[in-house]
């Protein structure tokens, strides 16, 4: 393909719609000029500001969700050629090596509020679940915080790149809509804040809550998580090491009664 085509080329693509919750989902198709380099959500908006498909019907500018558009926020995750990835840094030129047609749809595990927006407050409920943050009540005080060696900030820091995105629980077989796993996102934060000085602290209510219904032990050891995962986190190691942690919980409870 010339340079030139390049610049004037058209893209087909695909999106899996709903109107509102309660409603039955379908397909519309749009037509959209897409410049090299052009990412999903550029592609979008020109599909929003002209709702015409390729049969010619007038539809309803397509709603999607997305904020930061430099893959930090999460907010943009959708099915995207059969594959869970945020829209804002899937580049149309890598999707034609998969298919001349972009097929979009939303995430499957979470509710859908209308065509490519679901509600992912399961996202966050799970983290509130296993207290995903440091406790700082009354320690502003306190002087300096405990210092931490180059290998702890270095797995820490991995661990730290979790957006929230979604990408791992679509990918993951037993996190489905109607049950109660937590996920590997809420498992690995859990590995994150115990490796924290002071969110140790929480250590303890934090694997409590993994060793419950929906918990660590609901993981099938798939490993879709970590081959979806956007940055790359070391999942299937957190998964691991929660697994040994909560061992050793159960261990020390039943000895201790406590």
């Amino acid at each position: 393909m010339s340079s030139e085509t390049n610049k004037n080329r058209t893209i087909r693509f695909k999106i899996k719609r709903q109107d509102a919750p309660d409603s039955p989902s379908y397909w519309d198709e749009f037509d959209a000029p897409c410049p090299p380099g052009a990412n999903v959500i550029s592609c979008l908006l020109w599909i929003a500001a002209n709702p015409t498909t390729t049969t010619g019907r007038q539809a309803t500018p397509v709603a999607w969700d997305c904020n930061c558009l430099e893959e930090v926020c999460g907010a943009c995750t959708m099915v995207i050629n059969g594959r869970a990835r945020q829209s804002c840094s899937a580049l149309i030129d890598e999707l034609q090596k998969e298919d001349p047609v972009v097929t979009l749809e939303p995430m499957s595990k979470f509710p859908v509020v209308r065509d490519l927006v679901v509600d992912r407050s399961r996202i966050f409920n799970a983290l509130t679940k296993v207290k995903a943050w440091v406790p700082v009540d009354g320690m502003h005080a306190m002087g300096p915080g405990p210092t931490e060696t180059p290998q702890q900030q270095e797995t820490r820091y991995a661990l730290s790149r979790c957006m929230s995105c979604g990408c791992c629980l679509e990918a993951c077989p037993q996190y489905l809509i109607d049950n109660e796993f937590i996920g590997a996102h809420a498992i690995s934060q859990a590995r994150y804040f115990n490796a924290h000085a002071t969110g140790a602290s929480l250590a303890g209510n934090r694997l409590d809550a993994l060793e419950g219904p929906g918990g660590i032990t609901d993981c099938g050891n798939a490993q879709n998580c970590v081959k979806v995962c956007p940055k790359e986190i070391p999942l299937t190691e957190s998964i691991a090491d929660i697994g040994r942690q909560t061992t050793v919980h159960a261990i020390e409870k039943f000895f201790t009664g406590k």
